[in-house]
């Protein structure tokens, strides 16, 4: 609950009628937690609080809704241990304002989640694409584990929903930023791993770079011209050209992404990230087309 509250930036405090201990709580079952907030936050703390209540016919109250029941129907996973996916999902800054200590930031889960994902895509490359030398694998491998490419995947997830940054990172737009997309999806496969075992993980990378590696698979390390195939397919629809936007840049100049939106008739259609704009443009490209040929 103290959870929820803070999503929606109200601050708030545990107490508990219990004697000290090593941990933030001990309670009893006897015992009793209370959540106090400030006078002017009070009206606004009840009302998110009943709006996530379910009540059964008999009047009895049962556990709040599931907030990450979303994303896990986007990861095609649930876990068992919803402990570790808010783990996953916690920066760093969230865990610094967090009074009771008992916040964990992603940082460690963000380690191994690059060890799993390295191991199974170089596992992957090795087994379905025997014919490649060393320094091809190597690059392929590069541009699927990359930043840009896992920021999109990030946000094609709309991982930076869930994320439980801090009032300072939210404030500067840290739910777009690809660093933290990135680092909150190399999380995420750790918590998937720890969950469920290497096999989850593998499944779960699998479905998530499978059209990645099937486009290298079709079109070769180059890869495919989106912008060209996103225009011949509206153009044979008799739709409107696209139009490709600068939305900003983030990082420094030697470490700098771009973000473009994509525009067709006026509607935004699809946003991506890229090292250069040629770059981003394609991805959102590509993004476009996904959308536009899963819903013809």
């Amino acid at each position: 609950m103290r959870g929820l509250l803070e999503t929606h930036d109200i601050p708030s405090v545990l107490s508990a009628d219990v004697g000290h201990s090593v941990f933030p709580l001990t309670i009893s079952a006897l015992g009793e937690i209370r959540i106090a907030v400030s006078e002017e936050d009070a009206a606004d703390a009840r009302r998110i609080i009943e709006s996530h209540r379910t009540e059964l016919p008999g009047g009895q109250v049962v556990r709040l809704r599931d907030e990450f029941a979303p994303l896990e129907e986007g990861l095609a996973y649930r876990f068992r241990d919803v402990g570790l996916l808010e783990h996953a999902l916690t920066h760093t800054s969230r865990a610094n304002e967090d009074v009771s200590g008992g916040a964990l930031d992603n940082e460690s889960l963000e380690f191994l989640g690059d060890a799993v994902l390295g191991f199974v895509v170089a596992d992957l490359l090795f087994r379905d694409f025997p014919e490649l030398d060393e320094g091809q694998k190597s690059k392929m491998k590069a541009a699927l584990v990359s930043t840009t490419a896992l920021a999109s995947r990030a946000d094609r997830l709309r991982l930076g929903d869930h994320l439980l940054l801090g009032r300072g990172e939210e404030k500067t737009g840290g739910r777009r930023k690809p660093a933290l997309l990135a680092d909150g999806y190399e999380a995420l496969i750790a918590a998937i791993y720890l969950d469920g075992g290497i096999e989850q993980a593998r499944a779960f990378i699998v479905r998530e770079l499978a059209p990645l590696i099937d486009d290298i698979r079709r079109n070769g390390l180059g890869g495919r011209d989106y912008k060209s195939a996103l225009q011949e397919h509206l153009q044979s629809r008799d739709r409107s050209l696209p139009e490709y936007r600068l939305a900003g840049s983030v990082g420094p100049d030697h470490r700098k992404l771009f973000e473009v939106e994509l525009i067709v008739n006026g509607e935004p259609l699809a946003r991506a990230l890229g090292s250069t704009k040629k770059e981003a443009e394609q991805e959102a490209a590509r993004l476009a087309l996904e959308k536009l040929t899963a819903n013809p």
